[in-house]
């Protein structure tokens, strides 16, 4: 099941006719806030801030030294010289890849237009961070870390899926890609993202297969979704503790993609009923 966000004619003719947009002109050229580059058609997460090129060396383009682990397509161009970039999920046009200019250690970079690109910040204005977990019901979830000292505010939702816009419907199909999730917004003064995985890892089973107690299917699984490379980081550590054991958990992490809210009914539920 897939379902596209639509596109400006602008939008569209970069990314399903292969256009490119003026130099220099870019939403993103010089951006520097961290967080995730995500396609702007399909959502599928592409570039983590921290590959980006730094405002002086972006070529009139944003600019990525490497991309999410099989995130990104090569094909060669029509033009016959260059390498094209697509979303590997939506095969939309992103831009080119140069290697061999010597900008970066990795010797690479994915020139990319901002028009093919949507970004999912790791912060608020304030300097609150955010962090996405999926472990189950998302009512349990998000009723369990509202209590926890720091964090500001929690809320229900869908993220990871194929389709745009998914309900609670679509979702409990478990044919969406999606995983029920709550999004935390946190003051990293008051607690730390390693204090919060802890935490995660103690409200909820992440040894159970196939969903948590009682709630099985696609959409109840484990995960935890980063949005800088610090935050996978810390992830995978306080994964690696619990491997010690005699099961093995079997939460992954991904790639934070774009978080769409729950229905106003599914928020706060616990509480609620």
């Amino acid at each position: 099941m897939h379902r596209y966000h639509n596109l400006s004619l602008e939008e569209a003719n970069i990314i399903e006719k292969s256009k490119t947009e003026p130099a220099r002109r870019g939403t993103f050229c010089g951006f520097e806030n961290p967080g995730v580059y995500v396609c702007k058609k399909c959502d599928a997460p592409l570039y983590l801030s921290s590959a980006k090129f730094p405002r002086k060396i972006e070529c009139g383009w944003p600019s990525f030294e490497e991309t999410i682990e099989g995130s990104v397509l090569e094909r060669p161009d029509p033009d016959g010289m260059r390498t094209e970039i697509l979303c590997a999920q939506c095969k939309g046009h992103l831009g080119h890849v140069f290697r061999g200019e010597q900008f970066t250690k990795t010797n690479t970079r994915h020139c990319v237009n901002s028009l093919s690109l949507r970004f999912i910040p790791a912060q608020t204005k304030e300097g609150f961070c955010y962090a996405t977990f999926a472990g189950g019901c998302f009512w349990g979830l998000e009723h369990l870390l509202k209590k926890a000292t720091g964090v500001i505010s929690v809320c229900s939702g869908y993220i990871g899926g194929r389709v745009t816009y998914p309900t609670y419907e679509e979702v409990c199909t478990g044919t969406t890609g999606h995983l029920e999730a709550v999004q935390l917004t946190y003051n990293p003064k008051l607690i730390s993202y390693e204090e919060l995985v802890k935490y995660f890892f103690e409200i909820h089973c992440p040894f159970q297969k196939g969903g948590q107690g009682p709630d099985i299917g696609p959409q109840y699984l484990s995960a935890i979704f980063y949005y800088t490379p610090q935050q996978k980081t810390t992830a995978h550590s306080v994964k690696q503790i619990l491997t010690k054991g005699f099961n093995l958990p079997t939460t992954q992490i991904y790639p934070a993609t774009y978080f769409y809210p729950a229905e106003n009914e599914h928020q706060n539920y616990y509480d609620k009923h």
